[in-house]
């Protein structure tokens, strides 16, 4: 079996502020393989971005990246390397997509500019030979008239090309991974649908690895081949993408499913999960989601839930592995309760 890409390692990432230790990323341990899209999933909160910055290290105080943790890419441990062989990886070996590509771009330089500066930068190219290879670039994600759009400023772009500017700016080096964070959230839905096909499209042509970010289950289930779901800065399940959705187990996992809408059928009102994602300075003790679980009981505040085994690859960090028999009695979240009371 050949060693994952990617592989992080009972991560924990904490931000020391006034109000006390913020545990974003709390002991998170999951892999990425060569070629393969991932999804990781959750509602905001729950520390996915901060987990994706973490492994191209840029947490900056207050936070930190905690000892005891692992961020292995290639083989070589991350969080061992120096600063300067970090930016060797960063934009190399590794390339992020941000979710609002207006801030992901510099306002006052050429889109041109800004995708030939990463071809100088990691492969010491002359000016004239980068300027090529960003119009090269621009061309391999689909802008028309490359050679005009890469004098033009991000101001001057539509909302999906300058996504694709920055797209085209993750692939400059051809890197083994790209992690995406929320890449379509500030897109329309005929754009949304466009880019993702366009990243489905680049990892079968070129082999690149991708960390999809997202806060949509729709996305996951068109274009990962395996769902991470986090929540209160842990991994509450993992499952290969088709598992995940004829069966998932962890109560969050099936709230989110809930969420989704559906086309056809009789118009029903969308589930919801009351309550919100706890401050992270203030995990509650046992599991996280009990307050908003409606299967919750005693065991539930008292043990912090393992990752579970539910077989093949599927795991769930829920006490109905279990004790499946709860199932048969759902009540009102205490979450639901207490929202009602004080209605």
């Amino acid at each position: 079996m050949t060693s994952p890409l990617l592989e992080l390692d009972n991560l924990h990432t904490f931000f020391y502020t006034d109000t006390g230790v913020a545990r974003s990323v709390d002991g998170v341990s999951f892999h990425v393989g060569a070629g393969e899209t991932v999804g990781v999933v959750g509602e905001s909160g729950c520390g996915k971005s901060v987990t994706a910055l973490s492994i191209l290290r840029l947490i900056r105080a207050p936070g930190r990246i905690e000892s005891g943790s692992a961020i292995r890419f290639e083989g070589a441990d991350l969080l061992s390397l120096g600063e300067r062989d970090m930016q060797r990886i960063r934009g190399n070996r590794i390339a992020m997509v941000f979710q609002e590509p207006m801030t992901a771009l510099n306002p006052v330089f050429t889109v041109g500019d800004q995708i030939a500066e990463v071809a100088r930068i990691h492969a010491n190219m002359s000016k004239r030979d980068a300027a090529a290879k960003a119009v090269e670039m621009l061309r391999l994600v689909g802008i028309p008239a490359p050679e005009q759009r890469a004098t033009e400023y991000p101001h001057q772009l539509s909302g999906g090309m300058r996504q694709r500017v920055v797209i085209a700016m993750a692939l400059v080096m051809n890197p083994a991974l790209i992690i995406a964070d929320e890449p379509t959230t500030a897109l329309d839905v005929t754009i949304q649908a466009q880019i993702l096909e366009l990243l489905a499209d680049l990892t079968k042509r070129l082999g690149t690895s991708i960390l999809l970010i997202t806060h949509d289950l729709g996305v996951v289930a068109e274009n990962c081949s395996r769902v991470i779901v986090m929540y209160a800065g842990e991994v509450v399940e993992e499952a290969a993408t088709p598992d995940l959705f004829a069966r998932a187990h962890h109560p969050y996992t099936e709230g989110l499913l809930g969420a989704m809408p559906r086309v056809g059928g009789t118009a029903e009102r969308l589930a919801t999960i009351p309550g919100t994602v706890p401050p992270p300075t203030n995990w509650p003790n046992g599991c996280r989601f009990r307050d908003r679980c409606q299967y919750a009981w005693e065991r539930c505040e008292a043990e912090h839930p393992p990752l579970y085994q539910i077989g093949g690859g599927h795991t769930s960090r829920c006490h109905l592995a279990v004790e499946p028999e709860r199932r048969a009695h759902p009540h009102t979240p205490l979450a639901a309760a207490v929202g009602a009371s004080a209605a």
